[in-house]
């Protein structure tokens, strides 16, 4: 057979003429494999692995949970084929002869990987014809009685599986305990070799209790004679029932029937206890298979079919026992649950009222408490409505009553801009309307230079959901614009939907005015200053160090005239000569400290260079000057103000930086020229000094900000101090 495709399990009773197409199975499976398309990937191999069930009745045997188990745990397609054999026949050499040509011409050319057998007919069946069947094939079994192998063992190369016991003395204690005035054990089975071998087996066991019960054994009896004998027995007799169901023969009474007349006249045990229950018998104590049989046969098979040689694995113990009793069967024999001995298995036990009706219990019990609950829901949330309308309508009369009364013009908009509220004072502020309601031209009041951004930041702030602030002119009653400042916020729903906006305008006409008017007095000192240092500066210039140029001058002559005179006089004329030159250079840096003509003549970079020069020689500091890009000629107010900003800043520096080095630097572009004085020394406290109206500060600030440019600081304590003012090149015309 091929090897691309999984084959399904084919499962046969042996003693049935198999049907037709399972004969014809090889050829149509070679035909399905060779329309498959060739995959790029090579697939596992395929383990073909061939079963023998002891019995003909599959709920007899474990296979399938064999099969599920190895395919479980195995990493490649397993294909199984499935035998049921009919144990109890092997007695006849003919069955068994039968069994042996059908299973040869069913699997002759069959590549088998493995070979199981459950229970110890099929593995003797197996045992006994393997060269002829499978040479070579490795063979695993399960559910065998380790009695049955223990000699044994050693004369079978290639095989080895899992051994049990089933726990015949376990299954009659318990039809004791359960029935203390038991006085006879009778036991049905059949005269097979399988059968014998417990019978003997069960005679062991008896033997233990022979001076409280008699055995009677109903060996291989007619059906008539059978029921006639256990219908004779004492009333306190316990059977034993451990013949098997066979599939092949199937008489007018079969195992079941009589097992079930049985059941219902006496209590009835079985040491094989699935043949009892559910069929009229109690139960007994049978293997568990779910822990310990399948798990150890599914590992032992994986081994050898991942190439693991069987002599090689010891064979395992899945020795394990549990009572398996049938529910029904105790409440006919009154039996107590409490009678039973600990982790005893009671199956087929008939469902409560509340186990065959809980799930609609339950589902009426949470319609119930979900009606009530919605009712109750319902109740609070009307509760809560009325009082949320008492307090809706409450906070809207407060809302309308502070709205009326704060100085404020209080307004609200929906989600499209509409106006949808105005307080009184803005009513009266820009006066009635003509129409009802609020109007959408609400913009008819805004002046007319404004109305476009007005509309811009309100569209904007409509798509956006944030809040906003503008200044604006709006027309008051009167026809007069004033100055406006608006701030506004988002409203929402409950659900958190934007439902517009809410915002107040405050009247701000008059700090405008008072802003302008402190600017202009601003200006105007600042030029006032700047022309009386002027003035200063010319006439130190002009008229002090003239005078004391000439005093030097004077001294210098009288010095050389006294010729011979004594030291004395001639050291303080020295000495009054050299004061005299030091005063004068002093006044000269003071009266370019107050207005530097250089400013006037050569330009605002020429002019702090200078200043620069000035002073390194005066502190005798290092201040680095670097120019790029200055335009020569700037406007005057801008080289003023660029001029007293590196002044002030560089007189702050040398005074509080507590170091000796500083740098300088102006660079120009086509829209602004940008100074920046910098230096590394000790800082200070930018935040500390702004709120102390630090003069130097503020007066930097206020030049940059009368010529329109940007000024700001940064500076930490130990970080440092840079001063930075841009000023743009194009300046708007003065205010008339």
């Amino acid at each position: 057979m091929g090897k691309a495709i999984s084959v399904p399990d084919s499962s046969r009773w042996l003693g049935f003429r198999a049907p037709a197409v399972l004969e014809c199975l090889p050829i149509i499976l070679a035909f399905l494999i060779l329309l498959l398309p060739a995959s790029g990937q090579t697939p596992p191999a395929e383990k073909n692995v061939l079963i023998f069930e002891s019995f003909s009745v599959p709920s007899l045997g474990t296979a399938e949970s064999v099969k599920s188990a190895l395919r479980a745990g195995s990493p490649w397609p397993v294909n199984f084929y499935v035998e049921y054999l009919e144990g109890q026949r092997f007695d006849d050499e003919g069955y068994e002869k039968a069994a042996f040509e059908t299973v040869q011409h069913t699997y002759a050319g069959q590549k088998l990987d493995l070979v199981m057998a459950e229970s110890y007919p099929a593995l003797q069946f197996v045992l006994k014809h393997r060269d002829e069947l499978f040479p070579g094939v490795p063979i695993v079994f399960w559910g065998v009685a380790i009695n049955r192998i223990a000699a044994e063992r050693q004369m079978w190369p290639g095989v080895t599986g899992v051994t049990d016991n089933l726990d015949a003395r376990g299954t009659i204690n318990l039809a004791l305990r359960l029935h203390p005035d038991t006085n006879t054990v009778a036991v049905i089975t059949n005269n097979s070799e399988f059968e014998r071998y417990w019978l003997s087996v069960v005679h062991a066991e008896l033997l233990r209790h022979q001076d409280r019960v008699s055995e009677v054994d109903l060996v291989a009896l007619p059906t008539a004679q059978l029921l006639e004998r256990v219908a004779a027995l004492p009333p306190q007799s316990v059977i034993l029932f451990q013949e098997g169901p066979q599939a092949s023969i199937q008489p007018v009474m079969g195992t079941y029937d009589i097992l079930a007349w049985v059941g219902h006249r006496l209590p009835t045990y079985c040491i094989f206890p699935v043949t009892c229950l559910d069929h009229g018998g109690i139960g007994g104590v049978d293997s568990d298979w779910e822990k310990t049989q399948i798990p150890l046969t599914a590992k032992i098979a994986g081994r050898v079919l991942s190439g693991e040689r069987p002599d090689d694995i010891p064979v395992e113990n899945g020795t394990g026992y549990k009572v398996r009793v049938d529910w029904r069967q105790l409440r006919r024999w009154k039996i107590l649950e409490s009678a039973l001995p600990s982790g005893s298995v009671v199956m087929y036990r008939e469902a409560t009222f509340w186990e065959r009706y809980r799930y609609y219990i339950i589902a009426a019990g949470a319609v119930i408490l979900i009606q009530s609950l919605l009712i109750i829901g319902l109740l609070q949330q009307r509760v809560r409505k009325r009082r949320a309308e008492a307090v809706l309508r409450e906070s809207e009369r407060r809302f309308r009553v502070m709205a009326d009364t704060t100085p404020a013009l209080v307004w609200m908009c929906d989600e499209e801009g509409k106006l949808t509220y105005q307080n009184s004072r803005r009513v009266a502020f820009t006066g009635p309307r003509r129409d009802d309601g609020y109007s959408d031209t609400w913009h008819d009041c805004v002046h007319p230079d404004d109305v476009k951004d007005v509309e811009d930041v309100i569209s904007l702030a409509l798509k956006s959901h944030k809040p906003f602030s503008m200044e604006y002119r709006l027309r008051r009653q009167d026809g007069l614009y004033r100055w406006m400042f608006d701030v506004a916020s988002p409203r929402a729903n409950g659900d958190g939907s934007f439902v517009g906006f809410i915002g107040s305008a405050v009247d701000i006409t008059d700090q405008k005015l008072a802003q302008e008017a402190l600017k202009s007095v601003s200006g105007r000192l600042i030029e006032a200053q700047e022309k009386e240092r002027r003035r200063i500066a010319r006439d130190l210039h002009d008229d002090i160090c003239q005078r004391l140029a000439l005093l030097s001058n004077e001294l210098d002559l009288t010095k050389r005239s006294l010729n011979g005179s004594a030291p004395d006089a001639k050291l303080r004329l020295q000495e009054s000569w050299k004061h005299c030159s030091e005063i004068a250079r002093d006044l000269q840096s003071l009266s370019h400290e107050l207005h530097s003509s250089k400013l006037d003549y050569m330009g605002a970079a020429v002019a702090i260079k200078s200043l620069c020069n000035e002073i390194t020689r005066q502190h005798k500091v290092s201040i680095e000057f670097q120019e790029k890009s200055v335009p020569a000629h700037l406007p005057k107010d801008i080289s003023l103000c660029l001029f007293r900003v590196a002044q002030e800043a560089l007189h702050n520096a040398v005074k509080y930086s507590g170091i000796r080095q500083f740098s300088v630097e102006m660079s120009g572009t086509a829209d602004d020229v940008q100074l920046v004085v910098e230096d590394a020394g000790a800082g200070f406290d930018l935040e500390g000094v702004k709120r102390n109206r630090g003069l130097g500060l503020v007066s930097m600030q206020e030049r940059v900000h009368l010529v329109h440019g940007r000024f700001y600081a940064e500076s930490r304590p130990g970080a440092g101090t840079k001063i930075v003012a841009a000023v743009p090149m194009n300046l708007p015309p003065p205010a008339a």
